[in-house]
């Protein structure tokens, strides 16, 4: 689907506050409410927009600890490819716990996969930037 520019000043606006009503999209886009509404239903309709969700402080309700996982897979029969990211590693898991011990039992889980020849786990120390990126 070829984005308008109505399109992309729409997305923007809702990207940073997906909560805001159909008037005050149109204010902040400068387009009529009923062109609004219109093109919403259409970005929904054609997958561009698939849902509407929170964006959550996981630290304010107690998930301390972030972690990347990398994982190499291992060459076993029945993987014949994988294409999850470039480099060393086959593949990254993003991933939060409560705690220390919980992320430690996940990693040794994954660890226990015939699959995985081994992992390297990156602790979050503190997020830089966690934003949308703007629609141009």
């Amino acid at each position: 689907m070829e984005l308008t520019a109505k399109d992309k000043k729409i997305l923007n606006v809702i990207t940073q506050n997906s909560k805001l009503s159909l008037r005050e999209i149109a204010k902040k886009t400068g387009i009529s409410v009923v062109t609004v509404m219109n093109h919403i239903k259409a970005l929904e309709k054609e997958g561009v927009i698939s849902k509407y969700s929170a964006r959550l402080n996981y630290e304010k309700i107690g998930y301390d600890v972030e972690v990347l996982i990398e994982i190499k897979i291992s060459n076993h029969p029945n993987v014949f490819a994988v294409y999850d990211i470039t480099g060393p590693f086959d593949a990254v898991v993003l991933a939060r716990f409560l705690t220390r011990r919980q992320m430690d039992n996940f990693v040794k889980t994954i660890q226990t996969y015939h699959f995985v020849e081994r992992t390297e786990t990156k602790l979050v120390l503190n997020t830089i930037k966690d934003d949308c990126i703007e629609i141009i």
